[in-house]
């Protein structure tokens, strides 16, 4: 294997240059003071956990965990989502803790990539989840919330598309009842919007012509609220059933909120549908092809920690909206320059000190005879690397 060269780094990481920190950090800050406004308090859990544990409860695929083995021969894994981890906090530290928890988090997680465009091996999540509550009203809450954080992140141009898991399966069921092999083939066209996939496994399936046009008529169960009604002619199931009032009165609650303008019900929605257990949404930006935020019910995932309680939550995808989504732009603020000679450093570093006291960024520079360099700003000069250049010193004015 060829030795990489010193500049090179694995694939699937990156460099983030200052400019772009600045605007990572500007929309962790604002999305997580939003979340607080919210009640939702920060929390942080370690980059590695036990593959026996978190690795397995989840949500990725196995293939796309990072494993390493520790000096005991115990296999970990860097965290590839922070909702697996934080309901192990739920389960043990905040066991005590009353329901519901309210948690937010920004980190880094992992995810081993196939060869694809675009795909990172390592990208930021910035999230909520709610711990404790099974109703409609927290369901609508993370909604309105994701609808929130996206316009603190400065997306201003987006849609949520809301779907429901129990509808699905209940329909599935009831059109295909046994039939495990083929409801797979039809979740798994859907979950990858391969609508000529899913059309295409409809036509092997071998159903009546009544059947069929139930299943195809899953696909234009996209739109507002008329969208209930209509689902509940489609299917008589009864968790089919149940999940649209369900999904009915989440939409009640987010035209309370104010924010159903942003909101459509999409049937076809499944998110991964061996995690997700309810309510289940994505946020598109405009600018972008892919989503910029997921969420949805997993009411499963606690009780694999010893703590049966339902949860919801999700994540907005930090690096998507860093490099795809214009946003509110970051001003850059320049530094101050307080140069000096030698005989007047104490009131150059003292000017400096009181400037930083302010607030302001302040770089300092000792200029006298050999000391000044060559791409030091000159006596006299204002580089445009400064906003402002402060002198001590009479021969330097």
């Amino acid at each position: 294997m060829t030795k990489p060269k010193g500049f090179e780094k694995p694939s699937g990481v990156r460099d983030y240059v200052p400019y772009a920190v600045s605007k990572l950090r500007r929309i962790e800050r604002d999305v997580l003071d939003c979340m607080s406004r919210w009640g939702y308090r920060q929390i942080m859990t370690p980059t590695m956990e036990y593959y026996d544990t978190v690795g397995v409860a989840s949500s990725t695929s196995d293939r796309k965990l990072f494993k390493l083995l520790n000096n005991r021969g115990t296999t970990l894994v860097l965290r590839s989502d922070m909702t697996a981890p934080i309901a192990r906090v739920v389960s043990s530290l905040l066991k005590e803790e009353p329901l519901p928890i309210r948690l937010s988090y920004h980190a880094n997680v992992f995810r081993a990539i196939e060869e694809e465009a675009g795909r990172e091996a390592e990208f930021f999540q910035t999230g909520v989840e709610l711990v404790g509550d099974d109703s409609p009203e927290a369901d609508a809450e993370v909604v309105a919330l994701a609808i929130e954080s996206l316009k603190a992140a400065g997306v201003s141009s987006f849609k949520i598309a809301m779907g429901h898991v129990g509808f699905l399966n209940g329909l599935f069921d009831e059109i295909l009842p046994g039939s495990t092999e083929a409801q797979q083939s039809l979740k798994e066209g859907l979950l990858s919007r391969d609508f000529v996939g899913f059309r295409k496994t409809i036509s092997e399936l071998g159903v009546t012509d009544e059947q069929r046009n139930w299943l195809e008529g899953l696909l234009r169960l996209r739109g507002g609220q008329e969208i209930c009604d209509q689902a509940l002619e489609l299917s008589g199931h009864p968790l089919a059933r149940a999940s649209i009032s369900h999904l009915c009165k989440v939409w009640e609650v987010l035209e309370a909120y104010g924010v159903s303008e942003h909101v459509l019900i999409d049937l076809t929605m499944i998110g991964d549908f061996s995690y997700y257990t309810g309510m289940t949404f994505e946020g598109y930006a405009s600018e972008l092809g892919f989503p910029v935020c997921s969420g949805g019910r997993y009411n499963n995932l606690l009780k694999q920690f010893g703590r049966d309680v339902p949860a919801t939550g999700f994540a907005l995808k930090t690096n998507r909206i860093l490099d795809g989504v214009n946003g509110v732009q970051e001003a850059a603020v320049l530094p101050v320059l307080v140069r000096y000679d030698a005989a007047h450093r104490k009131e150059g570093l003292a000017e400096a000190a009181r400037l930083r006291a302010q607030g302001q960024s302040v770089v300092t520079l000792l200029i006298d005879g050999d000391h000044t360099g060559t791409d030091a700003p000159q006596p006299g000069a204002t580089s445009q690397a400064y906003g402002e250049v402060i002198t001590y010193g009479g021969s330097l004015g």
